[in-house]
């Protein structure tokens, strides 16, 4: 009988990089046009790696997302590489700062590395470590789309679909609500009516105007209309779900497994999108699956799309996977896409590996 495969923290190791993106991405809350990541290496004594990225949304957290994560190499030196316990011995370092923003980040980077070192050292892909299958997931094209205007956007939709898509994501919040309507119809009409059509508001309105914008899309055969008003705002989301014609969509903004019970209790949406980032990492995710189980909720994915291919495989409510391609410039092997779906490395672990001399190119100054 073989001994259990047991790992101990040597180093913890991050590097802060700032991706060019093929296709900027302008929402109503401002232009991406670079992808700024913090990538995570937990180094074992036994030889094994732990990867991940982190993703800032603004260069200007990169420096200080990247120092946090170092800071906590000292702090978990020596331990075991056991995910919940390392999760356990965070919260309680932070409880009085908080374990949300910057600090919520680093600890998610430790928690999805942690994992994905476990896995390897099994010789298992995560999906299958954590007792499921390597499986298709639908997968939409979440690149690019953003608020280009109905002609640009019609053009750039047809664009999205050329890999093999079978469902897009449209960023909406113009000045009224007819301008919205007008992309909506514009996009449709270039990408036909066998594509499904996701409609993303990154929280512009206010819940009197997102009502109304909401009535105005009843029609248009949407998939979903995601975060219409704050992230924060549960009830201002369930009085607009009660009056949409389609399903509220959100998620992605849940710090951790209790922000999201807190938003089901309150009906605020039909749909839910955790961050693998935010929700806390894998041990995160698995928690919020759970939730979105017991609640009858189906459950889709925000970015990562090479780990949460993983996710999604064990999530009982598992829905559609958000794609976006902004880190595989940096990766040896990113996401794939065949016949619409995304499905997950089976490389041992989450099958994220640098691109070193990619990654030596977009170093942040």
């Amino acid at each position: 009988m073989t001994s259990p495969v047991r790992l101990t923290i040597r180093d913890l190791r991050a590097r802060a990089v700032n991706v060019p993106m093929q296709l900027p991405l302008q929402t109503s809350g401002g232009t991406i046009s670079t992808a700024p990541l913090v990538l995570v290496d937990l180094l074992t004594e036994e030889g094994v790696t732990g990867s991940c990225y982190l993703f800032c949304f603004t260069p200007l957290a990169l420096k200080p997302v990247a120092q946090l994560v170092g800071n906590l190499s000292d702090l978990i030196r020596g331990d075991g590489v056991a995910p919940r316990e390392l999760e356990r011995k965070l919260h309680a370092r932070f409880r009085l700062l908080g374990t949300k923003g910057l600090t919520g980040m680093a600890m998610a980077g430790i928690d999805m590395a942690a994992w994905d070192a476990l896995a390897k050292a099994h010789g298992l892909p995560l999906s299958e470590f954590l007792g499921g299958e390597r499986r298709p997931i639908a997968a939409y094209n979440s690149c690019g789309l953003g608020m280009i205007g109905a002609e640009r956007a019609a053009e750039e939709a047809q664009q999205l679909l050329a890999p093999g898509f079978h469902a897009v994501k449209v960023r909406l919040g113009y000045p009224d609500a007819q301008a919205d309507v007008n992309v909506v119809r514009a996009v449709r009409g270039a990408i036909g009516p066998g594509i499904e059509l996701m409609a993303d508001y990154n929280q512009a309105l206010s819940v009197s105007e997102a009502t109304r914008r909401v009535q105005a899309l009843d029609g248009e055969g949407l998939c979903w209309i995601e975060e219409p008003v704050f992230a924060h705002d549960d009830a201002g989301h369930a009085r607009i779900r009660g009056k949409a014609g389609m399903p509220i969509q959100m998620g992605e903004n849940w710090w951790g497994p209790h922000e999201m019970a807190r938003s089901v209790a309150a009906g605020a949406s039909d749909l839910c999108m955790p961050d693998a980032m935010k929700i806390g990492g894998v041990s995160g995710w698995l928690r919020a699956s759970a939730i979105a189980e017991a609640a009858g909720l189906p459950m889709s994915s925000h970015l990562f799309p090479e780990l949460s291919a993983h996710l999604l495989a064990v999530t009982p409510t598992c829905h559609w996977l958000e794609y976006v391609d902004w880190a595989a410039p940096i990766l040896q092997t990113p996401a794939r896409i065949e016949n619409g779906c995304v499905t997950a490395s089976d490389e041992p672990g989450t099958g994220v590996a640098w691109d070193e001399a990619a990654v030596k190119r977009c170093l942040a100054e």
